[in-house]
């Protein structure tokens, strides 16, 4: 057989995307500044890591050269036990980071043929990870200037082909949420076809009166996915971990595709003890609290636009522009993160530190505002 080796192309065209997720810069790329670096860019957990996660860790250092557990039963025992019981352990689904669980939903349920809903400003990767399966994304973007939810745009966007609709709440980048009576009314519109990424990455920041999770879906029967993650709160980022959950029957389909020792035995250990640490988790997230209002504070007295965040960070427009606003903080030792990426051109999202990153950030927007 004779074939024209100029007409066959072993590459997929869906996957050469335009538009690629580029995590924040980490401290050591930066060269040149001499003072201290706040990176408040990444949403990290300033405070640090839940001591009872590093002592789990160094309790299990130990036989490395071993297979962790083949699966994460023990970490899923551990979620339904921080769940009060609410959530069945088989109905978590766990893996390294909640990047890779929302690749493992997106892979279980997207193909070339199939489409998903996402609202920008968001996490990029709902809408890369999307097109790796070769899927058609629609972009419903939220509502400015509050950015809220276009409820009615979203449902005139589903079709026969729609599989996954990710909504976000609190949103990246934008610190919004979603109050429980519009969540409400949209989730009982939405055809049983469609299968609702609910990322609840933030949610332990979260003190409006109509916030709700995922879980009061799970628990009526819809087909809804709580998306989490151990990397903010708990401060275990370069751990990589995190978890979804949902119905049995959609989280038991998921697990079909997750491989045996996905999860190392360090991580697993880590989960588990940061679960337990709930003396970190009221201190990180009165914490925040506390250094939120002061942001406010200064960010009006300095006639700085923000939107009231539900998150550990707040996203700001400034009247230069955003990168040269990023730049000037750069130069004061505060490293913030430019939105144009997420869908938000022109805004600057700010991650909530420690009293001390607060005030070299202040101090800092005094020189450059």
């Amino acid at each position: 057989m004779k074939l024209d080796k100029e007409m066959i192309s072993i590459f997929k065209p869906y996957l050469k995307l335009k538009r690629t997720y580029k995590g924040g810069i980490t401290k050591d790329e930066l060269k040149g500044l001499n003072k201290k670096i706040y990176k408040l860019s990444s949403n990290e957990n300033l405070l640090g890591t839940s001591p009872l996660a590093i002592s789990a860790i160094k309790e299990n250092i130990k036989n490395l050269n071993e297979y962790p557990d083949r699966t994460t039963a023990a970490l899923q025992e551990a979620l339904s036990e921080f769940y009060n019981g609410e959530l069945a352990s088989d109905q978590f689904i766990c893996g390294n980071s909640g990047s890779e669980v929302l690749e493992l939903i997106i892979r279980a349920f997207m193909n070339e043929d199939l489409e998903a809903i996402v609202s920008s400003p968001c996490f990029l990767p709902y809408e890369m990870f999307s097109r790796w399966q070769g899927a058609k994304v629609h972009d419903v973007r939220l509502l400015e200037p509050d950015y809220s939810i276009d409820t009615e745009s979203i449902l005139a966007a589903i079709n026969d082909k729609t599989r996954l609709l990710f909504l976000t709440t609190p949103n990246n980048p934008t610190g919004t949420y979603i109050p429980q009576d519009q969540l409400d009314e949209l989730i009982a519109r939405i055809p049983e076809h469609v299968v609702i990424v609910l990322d609840e990455v933030y949610y332990h920041y979260a003190d409006a009166p109509d916030f709700t999770t995922a879980k009061r879906y799970v628990a009526q029967g819809r087909r809804v996915i709580g998306l989490n993650s151990f990397s903010k709160t708990y401060g275990l980022a370069s751990v990589r971990s995190g978890y979804a959950y949902s119905t049995l029957e959609i989280s038991s389909y998921i697990r079909h595709i997750c491989k045996p020792f996905l999860v190392n035995k360090l991580t697993l250990a880590a989960s588990i003890g940061a679960l337990k640490d709930k003396d970190f988790l009221h201190h990180t997230v009165s914490n925040n609290k506390e250094q939120k209002t002061i942001l406010y504070k200064a960010f009006d007295e300095m006639g700085l636009h923000y939107w009231e965040s539900q998150a550990n960070f707040i996203l700001v427009r400034p009247k230069m522009d955003a990168e040269d606003f990023v730049q000037k903080l750069l130069q004061e030792g505060i490293m913030v993160r430019p939105s144009a990426n997420f869908g938000a051109p022109g805004c600057v999202r700010i991650t909530i530190g420690t009293a001390e990153s607060t005030a070299a950030l202040i101090e800092a927007l005094k020189k450059i505002i």
